[in-house]
């Protein structure tokens, strides 16, 4: 049986993959949805004995399908954002303490004591709806701060710009979370030269404004904040991991967390780091779903294992979409 102490343990190479390879078998055995599309692709289990042979199970499939790795109750049920009438992902956590554990330790590895922080957060668009596992994480955060400034902002701007100079010029060290259009909406609002504070964005437009390439955004968030570095948070709803990046677009993961970057025209073949392809996330914390996805984002992997994300595929151009009907 494997368990969170062995999956938070993980300190070499070696043991992620005896330990991924472990929650391959296990998830076969008990993930049916998984299981089916393993044997689609004629995997023998028992043949598999490196991270590149186990199958990578396409995102799209927590659209359609109840992907859980045990008969367990839910204790939550995560949803993904999407336009109205939209099909949105749905992550069923029937242990939310793995998700919790995840994010702490993977937030504690980056930045250290949460209390040493004040956090505020600017989540328009995902507070205005139910189900977000950011929400979630974040909410915690706040709690865990143990800070009486802490908390969430809606469309309270002015409440916002007045406490962020207030608590930078007091020297208190700030975390500002936000999505990328609300931010952009602040600092049209307000230009800041922040010396305490990190901004880490959360992604997205949300349809709310063109997208823009990380370059540009980041030079334009950097310049309205007055910082040196707009920090990221990579996390999707079907995981219960995030990689974080402290500058520059570049992520790195905690160690239960690999990138692996398979060929855009053949979702079954990785590709040499440093070229483009197709993410795939093996997320061992997500034992109780599907800890091998094949995500819809397009990144390249550095030698040193950290990764970039550079842009998503467009839904018509997903080469390989039979291997995703079942």
């Amino acid at each position: 049986m494997i368990t969170a102490s062995d999956i938070f343990a993980i300190s070499s190479q070696k043991q992620f993959e005896k330990i991924a390879l472990k929650v391959f078998r296990f998830q076969y055995e008990n993930n049916l949805v998984y299981q089916e599309f393993c044997n689609f692709l004629k995997t023998d289990p028992h043949k598999v004995k490196s991270l590149q042979q186990i199958p990578f199970l396409p995102i799209q499939f927590f659209k359609s399908h109840q992907v859980v790795s045990n008969t367990n109750p839910i204790q939550e049920t995560f949803t993904s954002s999407g336009t109205t009438g939209m099909i949105t992902s749905k992550h069923l956590v029937t242990d939310v303490t793995l998700y919790e554990e995840s994010y702490h330790k993977g937030f504690s590895e980056f930045y250290g004591n949460i209390e040493d922080y004040v956090v505020l957060a600017l989540l328009p668009s995902y507070l205005e709806r139910e189900g977000s596992s950011l929400i979630y994480m974040v909410k915690d955060l706040i709690e865990l701060s143990n800070h009486p400034e802490s908390g969430f902002y809606l469309h309270n701007h002015d409440e916002l710009i007045t406490k962020l100079i207030a608590l930078d010029e007091a020297g208190q060290n700030v975390i500002l979370i936000g999505v990328t259009f609300a931010l952009l909406d602040l600092i049209e609002q307000h230009q800041f030269q922040l010396q305490h504070t990190i901004i880490m964005e959360t992604g997205g437009m949300k349809g709310k404004r063109k997208e823009m390439i990380r370059e540009e955004l980041h030079e334009q968030l950097c310049k309205g904040f007055g910082v040196s570095a707009i920090h990221s948070e990579y996390g999707m709803t079907e995981l219960l991991s995030q990689a974080y990046s402290l500058g520059n677009g570049v992520f790195e993961c905690p160690s239960w967390i690999q990138i692996l970057v398979r060929d855009t025209e053949d979702a079954l073949t990785y590709i040499a780091d440093g070229k483009t392809g197709g993410i795939n996330v093996i997320d061992l914390a997500n034992i109780n779903s599907c800890s091998f996805i094949a995500t819809q984002d397009l990144g390249k992997k550095n030698p040193n294992n950290s990764f970039e994300v550079l842009g998503r595929f467009d839904n018509s151009d997903i080469r390989g979409c039979n291997l995703m009907v079942i």
